[in-house]
């Protein structure tokens, strides 16, 4: 018999805003001890110097964290210019420093635009993506550098809110994988001065944004368990800008038996919400599911409701 997990069952998402100076997985511990969960974790992980929106998954949501981690985000960005890091970010040591003066406005807008877009990106060495099962950041840290593939993200906006001579302020908007230091390292090349992110913050995460978000200290202050967990989105929050499909009680009861079921009015395609319409009540959510050629509904991932 395998041993039993510790802590509560708790269901749902913690929209955390993740304070500076915290890795993601200690802010996911800190949290799972506050609400002493069985099971909680991130959707993404935010290096230590940002902060903002950390959506973290309890439980059952957390079998939606990849779909959370495959979407769009967007960020405050502050960038130091004239200054270039081994890290990419001010946490990082100083390896060069060049004059900023006569660098304008006009010309970071100028080379904001050729980073707009589909654009490729090296990821960092010191980034949490792992070689040979070895996180890049360790290997940088050990002064060793390995070939990494380049990759192709998605930079739908990137707006300069705010100059001032040798720093800036931009807003973007990008896709899931896309490194706001290298945005940051490509901006400073361009400019001819080099550049680091001085600092981050992160406003939204797919389904989610600041005005969700609590701090861990608030949470601290909330004695009942009952008074944590109302904080909570619920689990289809983190889908719910997929189309829902709601089926009756016979219906949903094949669906949790994995069986794919004919539902009237679902979508011709794509990925949907799963509900139970239930008589005086919210309707329930089952999980996800994919529309098939044949236009019936296959469930791909199902919650447990206790």
């Amino acid at each position: 018999m395998g041993r039993a997990r510790r802590g509560r069952k708790v269901n749902g998402v913690l929209v955390l805003n993740k304070p500076a100076g915290m890795t993601s997985n200690d802010a996911v511990q800190q949290a799972k001890r506050i609400f002493a969960a069985q099971k909680v974790g991130h959707t993404g992980s935010l290096d230590p110097l940002a902060t903002g929106v950390l959506p973290l998954c309890f439980g059952e949501a957390t079998k939606f964290s990849q779909y959370l981690l495959d979407a769009d985000k967007r960020y405050c960005a502050r960038i130091k210019l004239g200054v270039t890091t081994d890290t990419g970010d001010a946490d990082g040591k100083e390896i060069e420093r060049k004059d900023t003066v006569g660098v304008t406005a006009d010309d970071v807008q100028n080379a904001l635009t050729a980073l707009r877009g589909k654009i490729r990106q090296v990821p960092p060495m010191y980034s949490a993506l792992k070689h040979n099962g070895q996180p890049l950041y360790k290997l940088a840290r050990q002064g060793i550098e390995v070939e990494r593939k380049v990759r192709e993200v998605t930079v739908f906006s990137n707006e300069l809110s705010d100059f001032n001579g040798d720093e800036c302020t931009l807003e973007l908007h990008c896709s899931k994988g896309t490194y706001v230091r290298s945005i940051a390292e490509d901006l400073g090349n361009a400019l001819g001065c080099g550049a680091h992110v001085k600092g981050l913050h992160r406003r939204a995460a797919g389904p989610y944004y600041e005005s969700d978000m609590i701090d861990l200290e608030a949470l601290r202050q909330i004695d009942t368990q009952q008074g944590l967990d109302a904080l909570l989105q619920p689990m289809a929050s983190a889908v719910a800008h997929w189309p829902a499909v709601k089926m009756v009680e016979t219906t949903a009861f094949f669906v949790r038996q994995g069986q794919p079921v004919q539902v009237a009015h679902a979508p011709v395609e794509g990925w949907v919400q799963l509900m139970e319409i239930a008589e005086n009540a919210d309707d329930r959510f089952l999980g996800v599911g994919e529309i098939l050629a044949d236009g019936r509904v296959a469930p791909r991932r199902l919650v447990v409701h206790d």
